[in-house]
């Protein structure tokens, strides 16, 4: 009896940080949402890991390229040249006009009003890592990772189809 007492209050122990952690990360995603939408870069920046979100887009758009080398002359050159442009890219990509896309793919609008912390918390998911993410559906895959970092969340990765990544006319 005293075990299952234990256990149950572990787990009500464990769910309530998890919960915590969702709630605490959710207002750093709202900030990010309002930097999006109103494309202020400087709150843009204080949300977002640029270092980590870099190499996380250079690796995949190297992978990428990689995989397609072997179809072609032109891939394999491309390959070859994959982490210069891949570096490029993935500065030229991680700017708020950019992730605006990927907030209008969930569904927020510009013209639209951003939903409070608390909405956000509830579409959020707590990783095993420590990081939260958030999905297309409750029990898809992640998509927008986040990382706490002195005490802000910041977007880590982006694991969303690399086409998602474009400016408005893009």
């Amino acid at each position: 009896m005293r075990a299952l007492v234990l256990i149950t209050a572990l787990a009500l122990a464990l769910s309530g940080c998890a919960t915590a952690q969702r709630f605490d990360a959710a207002n750093d995603v709202h900030a990010l949402l309002v930097s999006i939408r109103d494309n202020d870069r400087e709150a843009f920046e204080a949300h977002v890991d640029r270092a980590a979100l870099e190499r996380q887009i250079e690796t995949r758009i190297s992978q990428e390229a990689t995989k397609r080398s072997g179809k072609d002359d032109w891939a394999a050159a491309v390959a070859l040249l994959a982490p210069t442009i891949a570096s490029l890219a993935g500065d030229a990509l991680i700017q708020p006009k950019v992730f605006l896309k990927v907030a209008e793919y969930y569904g927020y609008k510009s013209a639209s009003p951003i939903p409070a912390a608390a909405a956000i918390a509830g579409s959020l998911r707590t990783l095993e890592t420590g990081q939260v993410c958030a999905a297309e559906k409750k029990d898809g895959p992640c998509i927008l990772i986040f990382t706490r970092y002195d005490g802000t969340w910041r977007l880590s990765s982006f694991a969303g189809d690399l086409s998602m990544l474009r400016t408005r006319g893009g």
